[in-house]
């Protein structure tokens, strides 16, 4: 017989397990909506992601992450994380569609991404909220 003590260590265990599975939360309070809004901002994000030039600690770990959360649906996303992905893919599909295609080049040369993903792209492009 399993005793409730066994239970709530089990669970706790398993939070511990699912934390730390996740991607880090240290970055999580920075201004999303400023960077996009600021083009010398946007454009120093953008160039970090790229390789094309120096990366905050944010822009570093955004860049180190970018191919798994591809991989694993944003698996290891939070809440707040995804609406900041939501949000930053809204925008380039919405407002910089060529900066959206360099990434796809640099991150999906396969085109693998593209046909996983085409429907939240679809979403985005009706305006309609993503669901992961």
């Amino acid at each position: 017989m399993v005793s409730k003590l066994s239970i709530v260590l089990l669970i706790g265990a398993l939070a511990d397990v699912w934390a730390s599975e996740l991607y880090t939360d240290k970055y999580d309070n920075i201004d999303v909506d400023e960077i996009l809004g600021n083009q010398r901002l946007y454009q120093k994000y953008f160039d970090c992601i790229q390789g094309k030039g120096k990366c905050t600690p944010d822009g570093a770990e955004l860049k180190k992450n970018i191919p798994e959360a591809l991989q694993t649906d944003c698996a290891k996303c939070s809440e707040k994380q995804k609406a900041g992905v939501e949000k930053v893919l809204r925008h380039l599909i919405n407002e910089k569609p060529e900066d959206y295609k360099v990434l796809e080049e640099q991150f999906d040369p396969e085109g693998v991404y593209r046909k996983k993903y085409e429907h939240l792209k679809k979403k985005v492009e009706e305006g309609k909220p993503i669901e992961y």
